[in-house]
């Protein structure tokens, strides 16, 4: 569950980004591949946060 909220809220976020990048006239094309990068960062860190430790 707490993997859904971090992505909800990290999408959220990633979606402000783009928004105000689209406002202030950054082409598409650059919004798009940063997105899809920070996607992927943002997937990387909530697997990390959320992923329970071992006990051993």
């Amino acid at each position: 569950m707490s993997f859904a909220l971090y992505m909800i809220g990290f999408l959220l976020f990633l979606a402000g980004l783009a928004w105000g990048a689209s406002v202030i006239g950054i082409p598409t094309l650059y919004i798009g591949i940063g997105a899809l990068i920070l996607l992927g960062i943002g997937i990387f860190s909530a697997v990390g946060r959320t992923r329970s430790k071992d006990p051993s």
